[in-house]
C-alpha cells in the first residue's frame, strides 16, 4: 500500500495518548507506515517506570522525574480529570466495555512495528535517557523528524 502516517506526540495526556495509539494501530492493521515523534510532554507516554533512573541527573532533573508522569498508564485526563477521579471514571467505563488501556495500545504499537522516535532536545532538557524509555525508541533531531514527516502522507499533531 506504501501509505506513511506520521504524528507529533506532544501532549501528555491520557485520552490525547489513546487516541493516537489507537490510530496508529488501525494504520498498522491496514498495512500503513506509521511514526511516531514524542517531543517535551508526549515523552511521558514511551517512559518505562521500570527504568526510572536518578543517576548522573541534577537536582532538578531529579525533581522533575519524580513529579512528572512515571509511564503511560499515570497520565492525568486532558479535560475532567478531577485530582484523578474523573481518570477513574474513565477506566472504569472503558472495563465495563472491554475497551484496552493505553498500555494495551502501546504494547500492540510496539508488536506491530510501529516507530518511536524521541526528540533529542526534549530528552535533554527534561533530563530523560534513553535507558529510561521503551527499548524501541529512538532519539533523533527536529530536522530528521521533519525530512520524515515531509515524506508522509498524513502528518498529525497530538
Amino acid at each position: 500500500m506504501d501509505k506513511r502516517i506520521n504524528m507529533l506526540i506532544f501532549s501528555g495526556e491520557y485520552d490525547k495518548a489513546l487516541a493516537a495509539l489507537l490510530l496508529a494501530n488501525a494504520a498498522r492493521e491496514m498495512q500503513v507506515d506509521v511514526t511516531m515523534f514524542f517531543a517535551f510532554w508526549g515523552l511521558f507516554l514511551v517512559r518505562d517506570p521500570n527504568k526510572i533512573s536518578g543517576e548522573d541527573k541534577s537536582i532538578y532533573e531529579k525533581m522533575f522525574g519524580a513529579m512528572t508522569p512515571r509511564g503511560p498508564e499515570s497520565l492525568p485526563l486532558s479535560r475532567m480529570n478531577m485530582a484523578g477521579i474523573g481518570k477513574r471514571m474513565l477506566l472504569e467505563m472503558m472495563d465495563s466495555d472491554n475497551t484496552p488501556h493505553v498500555i494495551d495500545f502501546l504494547k500492540g504499537a510496539r508488536k506491530k512495528g510501529v516507530r518511536f522516535y524521541g526528540c533529542k532536545l526534549s530528552m535533554e532538557v527534561m533530563g530523560f535517557s534513553q535507558e529510561e524509555m521503551i527499548p524501541e525508541l529512538q532519539i533523533m533531531e527536529a530536522k530528521d523528524y521533519l525530512k520524515d514527516a515531509l515524506e508522509s502522507d498524513i502528518q498529525l499533531f497530538i
